[in-house]
């Protein structure tokens, strides 16, 4: 038996290549859900999109708190879970949230839980990012690596993790967007705007624990919209909406503001965008897939392959600093080449994690 642990709507999209190539090949798996990202518009509206079968969903329903308190919550219900259920081989978790986090370090206590780790390697070498030690924390705890690029994986090595732990798959979320239920649905969507316009998403700490941050990014960019005659569509995190409630900062002809979209829905509102505008990890990935030019609003990526591909550009949110990136990339080409892979890191990854589990005298069937 394998154990999926996935808490937020990244990881849904993510892990659903790997979850229907486990469905395809019959192998015994559970998905236990923590409810990290609780909220409807960010949980099952994403689980029934995927169609994720709810028989094999163990729902945590644990919810938001800090993170100290959200992961010991988790480790302590995930760790019952393991010591219930004795036939569990692995664990799998992908990325650095605080859900991985929790079942990493819950699993490493339990020495016949293999614990595999998928979108490894990824580094900010930012130590003020939550997410930073969340993804160094689970690489070290765990026995099988895949890393996206080789530019993760060299991180890996660097850290002094054993090269025979560490494979390169690729990225999952190619898997995703090029699935033939994506492009389908994709295709079948309604075009949100006709207008030539900026999609804006903004949930970082770095952005919104000061109040002051938040608005000056929506300011900044307001002005710069105003001056370039595009509109911006910026669906709203719930977190980051309560803010915006808070600085009483309203929809304009220039700004719109309006609600989480499910992901086929987002995915046509930025494939067909002009430039993205964000603090999102995955949107790195999304944007560089889909060919559309990203200012991503932050001090730091863990996704320098986008930066090194001249598909991303790192910003303040000063007005003059964020105008300046706004020209230097909406004039320039597109030339770049995806790095994540091609479409099949799941396959990949399964055909890792079999022969790795096989090879540890662990079934998997």
């Amino acid at each position: 038996m394998i154990i999926i642990v996935l808490g937020t709507r990244p990881e849904i999209i993510k892990l659903y290549p790997i979850i229907d190539c486990f469905l395809k090949k019959k192998i015994q798996f559970k998905i236990i859900h923590t409810g990290q990202h609780y909220s409807k518009s960010l949980n099952n509206i994403f689980l029934n999109q995927f169609r994720i079968p709810k028989n094999k969903i163990i729902h945590l329903k644990i919810g938001s708190y800090s993170h100290g308190k959200q992961t010991a919550i988790m480790m302590t219900k995930i760790e019952n879970y393991f010591k219930k259920n004795k036939n569990i081989k692995a664990l799998l978790v992908y990325g650095d949230t605080n859900s991985a986090l929790a079942a990493a370090l819950a699993a490493c206590k339990f020495y016949d839980i293999k614990i595999i780790h998928l979108e490894a390697g990824l580094r900010s070498f930012d130590k003020y990012m939550p997410e930073e030690m969340n993804r160094r924390l689970i690489d070290h705890v765990s026995d099988l690596l895949l890393c996206p690029t080789k530019i993760s994986r060299n991180y890996l090595v660097n850290e002094g993790i054993n090269k025979k732990k560490i494979f390169i798959t690729g990225n999952t979320i190619v898997d995703t967007i090029k699935s033939d239920l994506i492009k389908k649905k994709i295709k079948e969507a309604k075009t949100v705007h006709k207008r030539s316009y900026i999609v804006l998403t903004i949930h970082r700490e770095e952005n919104t624990l000061n109040i002051n941050q938040l608005k000056k990014i929506l300011n900044s960019l307001e002005k710069i919209a105003k001056e370039f005659n595009f509109l911006v569509i910026f669906p709203c995190h719930p977190k980051t909406k309560k803010l915006v409630d808070k600085i009483k900062f309203v929809n304009s002809k220039i700004l719109k503001i309006i609600d989480p979209l499910d992901y086929v829905s987002f995915l046509k509102l930025i494939k067909n965008s002009k430039i993205i505008i964000s603090d999102s990890g995955g949107i790195q990935e999304e944007a560089c897939i889909l060919r559309v030019p990203l200012i991503t609003v932050r001090n730091s990526t863990e996704r320098p392959e986008t930066i090194i591909m001249k598909c991303n550009i790192l910003s303040s949110a000063n007005y003059n600093v964020l105008r300046k990136c706004f020209i230097k990339i909406l004039v320039q080409k597109i030339k770049w080449i995806n790095p994540y892979g091609v479409g099949n890191a799941a396959l990949k990854s399964f055909n890792i994690i079999n022969k790795f589990l096989h090879k540890n005298e662990s079934k998997i069937y």
